[in-house]
């Protein structure tokens, strides 16, 4: 197997992990429900592409859901309200990352919205 190969399996991986994470807090309709406000990340875009890639990649990569699970993890720790909440957004996060790197949409690279690390997406790019 190629190497993007594996990396879109991993996503997939992510994707039902996060999705049994959900199930297991009693909201498992919730990676359903916010899936597209991560998408919010690629307005980006308006302001050309350097930046839509800077935002979108922020919004895209596994370090905000990461972060947002040892915050929920450390609530939860010291009694804070909020715990099940933000780990419910983590999940729903790393669903939402899981499920675009199992079809192809990875990280932006700043020359075009289609150019992302695990290669080209949308029309076919040979002989460009």
């Amino acid at each position: 197997m190629t190497p993007v190969t594996w990396q879109r399996l991993e996503g997939a991986a992510l994707a039902l992990v996060a999705l049994a994470a959900a199930a297991m807090l009693e909201g498992w309709w919730w990676p359903l429900a916010l899936f597209l406000v991560f998408d919010l990340s690629a307005l980006g875009y308006v302001a050309g592409t350097r930046i839509g890639a800077i935002a979108y990649n922020a919004g895209h990569s596994l370090v905000g859901p990461s972060l947002m699970a040892g915050w929920a993890l450390a609530s939860w720790g010291f009694g804070a309200p909020g715990g099940r909440v933000a780990a419910l957004v983590a999940a729903a996060w790393a669903f939402h990352v899981g499920v675009d790197r199992a079809l192809g949409y990875g990280l932006k690279h700043a020359d075009s919205f289609q150019h992302t690390h695990l290669g080209w997406i949308g029309r076919s790019r040979a002989g460009e």
